[in-house]
């Protein structure tokens, strides 16, 4: 096999940037949801909104665009696309990738839920729900490093 062009190389780093700074969006967002639904006064309601409205627009939805474009070039770039395509760990893993733009968009969802109203579901609710993108990370990593086969 030869070995990976300076190009792809640099596209590869582009979307581990991407990926890295999603997770991190996605993981502190809803942590953002358990405070605001914790809180209790007006002032600390529009700091949550204002929060949640800049990590939701600034920084989650770029990078997520940038993960999911760099990914589509990664998976396009020559050979890789015939290996990627055979293997069953590959389909698996973009299935979860789709849960996480699911996952999301219902952040975004509920964002605009929680400015109405900042007690739309209990902090245990958010708390819970701030797991997902965990367990998906864990079984996106395993599937990409040790490539099961099935």
């Amino acid at each position: 096999m030869d070995a990976p062009s300076e190009a792809f190389l640099w596209v590869k780093a582009l979307h581990i940037i991407a990926v890295v700074c999603w997770f991190a969006a996605l993981f502190y967002l809803p942590r953002l949801y358990v405070y605001h639904a914790m809180s209790d006064d007006a002032i600390s309601h529009q700091r949550f909104q204002i929060m949640e409205r800049k990590l939701y627009r600034g920084i989650m939805w770029p990078s997520m665009i940038g993960t999911l474009i760099t990914a589509h070039f990664l998976v396009d770039w020559g050979d890789a696309t015939r290996h990627y395509h055979e293997a069953t760990w590959f389909y698996i893993k973009v299935a979860l990738v789709g849960l996480l733009v699911i996952y999301h968009f219902s952040c975004g969802y509920y964002r605009k839920k929680l400015i109405d109203n900042a007690h739309y579901k209990s902090h245990k609710f958010w708390r819970l729900f701030n797991e997902l993108p965990t367990v998906i990370l864990i079984a996106c990593i395993i599937l990409v490093v040790v490539k099961p086969q099935f």
